[in-house]
């Protein structure tokens, strides 16, 4: 079986919200699955020693530029959040949950849910009554993932998640990694789907054909 893409991000990151409008689709046209993993940046800074970008002088200003003509040149909506920078660990913990309890499908419909809250309808994600009202839709129970969301498990399991995704080289978001191939930021798309084509190529030639396989004898 193809292996799946894994997809990391933070709430936060406003590239991370336009490759999760676009990995899905680019997935499935090779034929393959995503793996999506929710991190903190603010945990992985503290290995790295990087700031948000729009905090950082002149690149902060930059950066807001960037991220609104990034958005308009794919046509992918996009709105400046006021609520920013915010922690999205209640989210983060929230989708770990849905995972654990309602499978992967759920778990990425409410991640895109979240994502468009805070760079759509700039809506403060960091509120947890908020992240409840974006999961109600999905047809959750959302005291049960209010709940879950704050339990020891959960905390504990989203720490392990992020010190596996650090170890396999996670320093950003967004960062997919494909068949260990490692590919940061959403300006690597191209190069994302450049890997995923020449793999697909690769399998293709790994078939026989009818044509060449050995005819049984009669």
């Amino acid at each position: 079986m193809t292996a799946a893409i894994d997809f990391y991000f933070d709430f936060s990151s406003p590239y991370g919200y336009f490759a999760s409008t676009r990995i899905d689709d680019l997935a499935q046209k090779y034929g393959r699955i995503v793996a999506w993993h929710p991190i903190l940046l603010g945990v992985v800074f503290k290995t790295t020693g990087a700031s948000p970008l729009p905090q950082l002088p002149l690149k902060g200003d930059y950066s807001w530029r960037d991220f609104e003509r990034t958005a308009r040149f794919h046509g992918i909506e996009y709105k400046r959040p006021t609520h920013f920078p915010l922690p999205t660990t209640h989210a983060a913990r929230a989708m770990l949950w849905l995972q654990n309890h309602h499978g992967d499908d759920i778990a990425a419909a409410f991640a895109k849910s979240v994502y468009r809250a805070l760079f759509v309808d700039d809506i403060n994600i960091a509120e947890p009554a908020e992240i409840m009202k974006l999961a109600e839709p999905l047809g959750v129970d959302v005291q049960a993932l209010d709940a879950g969301a704050t339990s020891y498990q959960i905390k504990d399991q989203l720490k392990a998640e992020i010190d596996v995704a650090m170890a396999k080289g996670v320093f950003g978001s967004p960062f997919v990694i494909i068949d260990g191939e490692p590919f940061w930021g959403f300006d690597r798309f191209d190069q994302v789907e450049a890997h995923l084509k020449s793999r697909r190529q690769t399998e293709l030639r790994a078939v026989p054909s009818l044509d060449t396989k050995e005819k049984k004898p009669a």
